[in-house]
Order: C-alpha cells, then sequence, then structure tokens
C-alpha cells in the first residue's frame, strides 16, 4: 500500500548563469562635414546603455548601445571639438536550464575606449565591454514533509526542519528621470558641452509589504569648454525614488537593486545655454532573498510492516556571508612629463576574477582609470591605466561567491612628481552562499507483515550500539520506537551512552 503524504512546493529561482562577459567593438566612422578636420584625437568618453534581455532555451541573450564622445584637437588650432557615434553590440552566455519563462538582469560597462584617426576625416573606434548577466529560472520543488496518516501504518518518521535561503523574486521596473543641471553663473557665453556620462546609484532599498520602496542618486559628470578655451569637469547628484511590487516575499528578505542606463539625453536648453536638460530611460532589476522554514522527511519505517522507500537529496542553501569591503587606492599614473593641472579624472571596472588560497577567496577587479590633464604648454592631454583591486575573505571551499564592484563618489587627482596621483574607493558587495544535501523521501510503500515466515520474533534483544549508530537506526533496524528503547534503559534523552548494552524490546 502507498503511504499518503503531506507535501509542500519550494517556489523559488535558480541561478543558471552568473557570468561576465568581455568582448571588443570596432566602428569606423567619418567625420561630420559640420566638423573641421582632425589633427590629434585627446580622449573618447563613453557611456554603455542596456537596449533589451531575452531568455532562451539554454541562452542569455544581451543588448546595448555604446555612445561615445570623440573629443579632438582640429586642425588650424582652437579649442577641442567634439564628434558623436553610436556602437551597438549584442552578446550571449550560456544558461543550462534556462527558458523562456526565465529573467535575464544585465550590467553593461565600458571598461576601456579609444579612437584613431585613420585620415583627418576618418576614425576607428575600439571599445571594450564587461556586461555582467544573471539568468534566473523560476523553479517549483514538490517535497514531502511527513507522512499523513502514521498510526495507520504504525509509522516511525524522522523529519528535518531547517531553512532555506532563496532567491524569491526577480522583478524589473522601467522608469523615466528627468531634471536640469545649472551650469555656475556668469555674464559671459556659456561653455560648451564636450562630454557627459551618467551614473545611477541605489543607495537603500527595503520591503514594506508587498512593496520594494528603493532610493538613490543619479551622478552625472559633465566635461565642459569654456568659451577662452579652458576646460571644467562637473558633477551633479540628483536624487531618485521609485516603488516596485515585490510579490512573494512576506515582507522580509535582503534586497539588492541595480540601476541601468536603457538611453539618456544630455543637451543645453536652447532658451538659456547654461540650463542642462537630464532626460534618462532607466531600468532598475531587483532581487529579494529570504529564509524560507523547511520541513523534510528523511526517512522512516514501519513496526508492523516491511516498507519500500525512495530517497534523493534535495539541495538547500545556507547563507554564509553577505558584506560591503571598501577599498581605498592611492596610485600615480605616470605621464613622463611635468603636469600643470588635472582637468577631470574617471574610472571604470572590469570583471570581477576569483581565486582560492587556501581558506581565503581573493576576489580582483581591474579598475581603469583615465585622467585628462594639461601639461607644460598647456595642451591638454590623456593619461589611461589599469590598476588591479584586492579583498580578500575567508571562504568554505565548497561555497559560492557572488560578487560585484562598485566605485562610489568620484576619482581624485592632482598633479604629482611624475604624473598624476589619483584616489578612489572600490566596494566589493559579496554575497557567499553554501549549498547542503540533505535527504528527503520521495516515495513509500508498505510491504508485508514484518512476522510473516519469521517465526517468533524474540521479545527483547541485548546488543552494544556500534561507534557512530543512532538511537533511530538501532529502532529501525528492530523494527521498534525510540521511545520503547529510552523507556526500556531507562533513559532520558536520545544521546546513547557509551559502552553500555542496550536492551531493545520488539514494538508493543
Amino acid at each position: 500500500m502507498e503511504l499518503e503524504f503531506e507535501r509542500d512546493t519550494i517556489i523559488s529561482y535558480d541561478t543558471a548563469a552568473e557570468v561576465t562577459l568581455c568582448q571588443e567593438e570596432t566602428l569606423e566612422s567619418i567625420v561630420p562635414d559640420a566638423c573641421p578636420d582632425i589633427l590629434r584625437i585627446v580622449d573618447v568618453c563613453g557611456q554603455a546603455t542596456l537596449s533589451g534581455k531575452q531568455a532562451r532555451e539554454g541562452a542569455a541573450q544581451v543588448t546595448g548601445m555604446v555612445r561615445a564622445s570623440i573629443l579632438y584637437q582640429p586642425e588650424g588650432g582652437g579649442g577641442l571639438r567634439r564628434m558623436e557615434a553610436g556602437l551597438p553590440f549584442t552578446c550571449q552566455a550560456e544558461a543550462p536550464g534556462l527558458t523562456e519563462r526565465g529573467t535575464v538582469l544585465a550590467r553593461p560597462r565600458l571598461r576601456r575606449a579609444e579612437a584613431r584617426a585613420l585620415n583627418p576625416r576618418k576614425v576607428l573606434l575600439r571599445v571594450d565591454l564587461a556586461v555582467d548577466v544573471i539568468a534566473c529560472q523560476p523553479v517549483e520543488q514538490p517535497v514531502c514533509c511527513g507522512v499523513a496518516n502514521p498510526e495507520e501504518g504504525a509509522v516511525c518518521q524522522r523529519q528535518f526542519q531547517g531553512e532555506h535561503y532563496q532567491l524569491c523574486t526577480v522583478q524589473e521596473k522601467p522608469f523615466t528621470f528627468s531634471d536640469q543641471i545649472r551650469l555656475q553663473s556668469g555674464t559671459g557665453e556659456a561653455p560648451m558641452l564636450l562630454a557627459a556620462r551618467v551614473q545611477p546609484e541605489c543607495s537603500e532599498s527595503k520591503l514594506i509589504g508587498s512593496k520594494l520602496i528603493f532610493k538613490g542618486m543619479v551622478e552625472v559628470f559633465l566635461l565642459l569648454q569654456e568659451p577662452g578655451g579652458g576646460l571644467t569637469a562637473c558633477h551633479e547628484s540628483l536624487p531618485f525614488s521609485q516603488t516596485v511590487e515585490a510579490a512573494g516575499t512576506d515582507g522580509e528578505g535582503d534586497c539588492q537593486v541595480e540601476v541601468e542606463v536603457a538611453s539618456f539625453r544630455c543637451e543645453q536648453d536652447p532658451a538659456d545655454s547654461r540650463e542642462m536638460d537630464i532626460e534618462l530611460e532607466l531600468l532598475a532589476q531587483a532581487q529579494v532573498r529570504c529564509h524560507r522554514p523547511v520541513t523534510l522527511l528523511q526517512d522512516l519505517y514501519s513496526t508492523s510492516n516491511l516498507m519500500e522507500v525512495q530517497c534523493e537529496s534535495q539541495p538547500l542553501c545556507r547563507l554564509g556571508e553577505q558584506s560591503v569591503r571598501p577599498q581605498a587606492v592611492r596610485e600615480l599614473l605616470e605621464t613622463g612629463e611635468m603636469v600643470r593641472s588635472v582637468v577631470d579624472a574617471r574610472l571604470s571596472l572590469g570583471q570581477v576574477r576569483q581565486a582560492m588560497e587556501g581558506r581565503e577567496l581573493v576576489l580582483t577587479v581591474d579598475a581603469c582609470v583615465t585622467a585628462l590633464y594639461l601639461d607644460e604648454n598647456e595642451l591638454v592631454q590623456c593619461v589611461q591605466r589599469s590598476i588591479p583591486v584586492s579583498c580578500r575573505l575567508e571562504c568554505p571551499e565548497h561555497a559560492r561567491c557572488s560578487c560585484h564592484c562598485a566605485c562610489p563618489g568620484e576619482v581624485f587627482a592632482a598633479p604629482a612628481a611624475g604624473g598624476v596621483e589619483v584616489r578612489f574607493t572600490v566596494e566589493f558587495h559579496c554575497l557567499t552562499t553554501e549549498t547542503i544535501p540533505v535527504p528527503a523521501v520521495t516515495f513509500a510503500q508498505l510491504g508485508e507483515a514484518r512476522s510473516a515466515g519469521e517465526g517468533l520474533r524474540p521479545s527483547v534483544v541485548l546488543r552494544m550500539p556500534s561507534p557512530g549508530e543512532e538511537l533511530w537506526d538501532i529502532a529501525k533496524a528492530h523494527g521498534t520506537t525510540m521511545e520503547q528503547i529510552l523507556q526500556a534503559n531507562e533513559l532520558e534523552e536520545d544521546a546513547l551512552p557509551a559502552g553500555r548494552m542496550l536492551l531493545i524490546p520488539s514494538a508493543r
């Protein structure tokens, strides 16, 4: 007779893929007719935007656009000029188990951009991209919690009471953001916008019922050229706040929200050139993890009948560490010439690499730092350097670490002997988890009576427990109950005394 079980269903998301895709893209572009010929390319300031994401059978696809501002010194002198170029990109990650029901989260970053003049009217643009891709697949895992009517078959059962740290919801919300930036007041001609980039940062998120509320800042960085040719950098922080539905969280959980740029426009107001109009299409991507109580039926037997039992391993996730580890960096970008002043500095982050050293996990990310400066002849120059930044954390050998990096605030840069000294902070956002396999019953049925063909069983057995043997194992082997063994041996706890013979009574 097949037993009837009390069942539960673990509803969560599996991570089908979590990778960083790195790729290069190139584009040849013609200088617009309205722009003068190129004498020397100084810098390329770019922004990677997220156009679309798609979950497919076994793969996650991400598309986007790199918007680049190529800054160059024109023939015939004068200040810097700007040339705009747009470079689309597509990347795909393998994600075994992902279906069209899944969700893809993506964070594209422009690690480095450079341009070379093929001739005074033609430019070759090359960009180096890093795209963080997380593919999440909704899963429903039925589990057996216990036997519905254990007394009918004289069934003894062993249950596991624990928690499962699971990704319980994945949500996203597109929203529009617009604001204005007032440039420094003045009576003369307004400066000209050379380059703009934006960096949305979520600073706080919390659950209130089924609502996830998050807020943060859009960091706007502008490079301006004054009427006299001088360059200035402008940084403004613009606040945002949004709400997204987060069903299935029960109002509790650990929230992680990343806000990405889908498109942006930054232009000087035609009516007042000292007003900068900012319009952004943003996409919030939210993950919520929670501790879910779980009851699993680990083992069972009958004191009256033989039993056929089938088990399989049920993986349960346990939270190890969730932390933010800031690493302060101070480095010299060597120029080989005297630096009169620093105009602007920016930073982009690459792929996070992981390596075990003993019991420590070493996380390393390359920070590509770019600085614009004036040399001793008052010419604008550019210097770039990739700086590896590392942090360490204790991590069990079989644990899994999910890490992403951010650079909060500005990059501070100043002239120094031999080049430009830069100071910045890289934050490592770390989440370590460990998967614990727990044996769980999937099927059981009662067979023939234990006494069938055995003759009379002894009413009591005297035996010594084997090393490592538990009371459950002894009771199961002799078809009796743990309570009867405890009562017969006048024991109050199920911890077996060492070196003592036990009386094992038959089940009554």
